[in-house]
C-alpha cells in the first residue's frame, strides 16, 4: 500500500472519488491499517465512501479502542449496517471488547433474529468452543443430489463465512458428514450426497471445549474449518482457520506474558495505560520479591562466613544465573510440547529421567571448564595456595548439582501445574529461578563449609 499521507492528502483536498477509487484497491487489513492512523473523523469520511460490504471487513479489522471510537459517531443506521454485514463470529468478538454501555447500544441497533444470534453465542464462556464459533456455515442433507446440492450453495452461500466445506446433516441437525467443493465439483450431477460425503472419523469439537484445544485438533488434522456440536452432537456452528489463528496468537501472547510474571493484557502495548502495565507487572513482582526474601535469608545465615572468604562472593551470580538460565531452557522446551499435545502429565517421570540426563550432561561440561578458569585465574591471588583446588572444586560442583536440579525444576513444575488445573506458563522462568537459587545457594555453602572453611579457620 502507499505512503499513508498521500490519501491523507487526498482526503484533505476533497478528492474523494480518487481516493474511494484508490482505496478499492488495495487490500481490507491496509486500509484498516490506514484508518487506524489517522484521527476519527476522517476515518469515518473514508468509512462512508466505501461499500457496506468492504465497510464490514474492514471495520472487523479494527482494533477495539477504534471500533469503540467510530461507534460513538456512527449513526444507528450505520451501525446496523456494518453489524449486518459482519460475519456473526466477529460480530460478537467487536460486542464482546465494547463497554456495557456501547455493547448494548450497538445490540439494540441489530434487527431481532441477529440480536437472538448474538447473544446465543455470548453466553458461552470466553476460552471456550463456542465463544469463537459462527453459525454461518452451508449445510446439506444426505438424499440431495449434487445438482441439488450446487443449488442450494448458489442459495444460501452468499453470507456464509466458508462455502468450501459443507456439512450433511439429518432432519435434527445431527452431523452425518462433511462434502468439500473439490468433491462437489469432481462428482457427477446425479450422484447423492450420501454416497459421496466423508462420514468416518469426523474430527469434531463440542461448544465448551477449550479453544485452544480445537486449534490443536486444526492443526493437528489439517483443517480449514471444524464443526462444533453440542451435548446431544447437534451441529451448531463451525469455527474457521482464521479464527483458529487469531485464537493461537492470543494463546500465545497470553503464554509469553505469564512467562515473563506479567497478568495478561488484551489491549496492544503502545495502548495500554501505564497504569494497566504497572499493575499488570507488580502482583508478580510482589510475589518473586517476597520469594527471593529466601535467597536474602540463605545469605544472612552464611554473612559471617562471606566477611572471611569474600571470594566466595565472586561465584554467586555465576551459580544463581546458570541455574536460572538452564531452568528456564526445561521450562520452555516442556510447556512448548504440552501445547503442541506432545507432552502430558503421564509423561512425568520421562520428563525428569530425561532432564536429569540432559542437565548431568550439561551441567559436567560447564563445571568442567569453570573448574580449569578458576585454577588458572586464581592460583596465585590465594592466601593459602592449596584453596584453590577447594575453591573450584566447591563451585564446579554447585554447578554441577544446580545445572541439574534446574533442570528438573524446570521440566517438572510445568507439568504439576497442568495436574493442578494452572495454566503451565505461570510455573516458568521467574518463579523457577527463585526455587534453584535458593537450593544451589545452600548447595554452595554446604560444599564451603565442608572444603573451604576449615582452611580459613571459619
Amino acid at each position: 500500500m502507499k505512503d499513508f499521507k498521500i490519501y491523507e492528502e487526498m482526503l484533505d483536498n476533497r478528492h474523494y472519488n480518487t481516493l474511494r477509487s484508490e482505496l478499492l484497491e488495495q487490500n481490507t487489513a491496509d486500509i484498516a491499517q490506514l484508518i487506524e492512523s489517522i484521527k476519527v473523523d476522517k476515518a469515518v469520511l473514508i468509512f462512508r465512501m466505501l461499500p457496506k460490504d468492504v465497510e464490514a471487513e474492514i471495520f472487523a479489522e479494527l482494533s477495539p479502542d477504534v471500533q469503540e471510537s467510530l461507534i460513538g459517531i456512527f449513526s444507528e443506521t450505520e451501525i446496523q449496517s456494518i453489524l449486518e454485514e459482519l460475519y456473526l463470529d466477529d460480530a460478537v468478538d467487536f460486542i464482546e471488547e465494547m463497554p456495557a454501555g456501547i455493547a448494548k447500544k450497538v445490540l439494540a441497533t441489530a434487527k431481532p433474529e441477529t440480536r437472538e444470534e448474538i447473544n446465543r453465542l455470548l453466553k458461552y464462556p470466553e476460552d471456550s468452543a463456542g465463544s469463537v464459533m459462527t453459525v454461518e456455515y452451508v449445510d446439506l442433507k444426505s438424499e440431495m443430489t449434487v445438482r441439488e446440492a450446487f443449488t442450494r450453495i448458489r442459495k444460501t452461500g452468499t453470507d456464509k463465512e466458508t462455502i468450501y466445506t459443507c456439512y450433511v446433516t439429518d432432519s435434527e441437525r445431527r452431523l452425518e458428514g462433511v462434502v468439500s467443493a473439490k468433491t462437489l465439483m469432481l462428482a457427477e450431477r446425479d450422484e447423492i450426497i450420501g454416497d459421496i460425503m466423508e462420514d468416518t472419523n469426523l474430527v469434531t469439537a463440542e461448544t465448551l471445549e477449550d479453544r485452544e484445544d480445537v486449534a490443536r485438533k486444526v492443526n493437528k488434522y489439517d483443517l480449514l474449518s471444524i464443526p462444533v456440536v453440542d451435548s446431544e452432537k447437534r451441529l451448531v456452528g463451525i469455527i474457521t482457520i482464521d479464527d483458529i489463528a487469531d485464537v493461537l496468537q492470543e494463546e500465545v501472547t497470553e503464554d509469553f506474558q505469564k512467562m515473563a510474571a506479567i497478568l495478561p493484557s488484551d489491549k496492544p502495548y503502545l495502548k495500554t495505560h501505564p497504569v494497566i502495565l504497572a499493575k499488570n507487572r507488580v502482583v508478580w513482582l510482589f510475589v518473586l520479591m517476597a520469594a527471593a526474601m529466601i535467597t536474602g535469608s540463605i545469605l544472612e545465615i552464611y554473612q559471617d562466613a562471606i566477611a572471611k572468604v569474600t571470594i566466595l562472593t565472586f561465584f554467586i551470580p555465576l551459580l544463581m544465573d546458570t541455574g536460572g538460565n538452564s531452568g528456564s531452557q526445561s521450562a520452555t522446551m516442556i510447556i512448548r510440547g504440552m501445547a503442541l499435545a506432545e507432552i502430558t502429565p503421564r509423561d512425568f517421570f520421562k520428563v525428569i529421567w530425561k532432564e536429569m540426563r540432559t542437565g548431568l550432561l550439561v551441567g559436567l561440561g560447564l563445571s568442567f571448564v569453570n573448574f580449569i578458569r578458576i585454577l588458572l585465574t586464581y592460583r596465585n591471588d590465594m592466601v593459602h595456595g592449596a584453596n584453590v583446588l577447594q575453591i573450584a572444586a566447591t563451585v564446579s560442583g554447585t554447578l554441577l548439582f544446580t545445572v541439574v536440579v534446574a533442570n528438573i525444576v524446570g521440566g517438572t513444575l510445568p507439568i504439576i501445574a497442568k495436574k493442578c488445573k494452572i495454566d503451565p506458563a505461570v510455573m516458568a522462568a521467574p518463579l523457577i529461578t527463585t526455587i534453584v537459587d535458593a537450593l544451589a545457594l545452600i548447595v554452595f555453602f554446604a560444599l564451603a563449609s565442608a572444603l573451604v572453611m576449615p582452611l580459613y579457620h571459619v
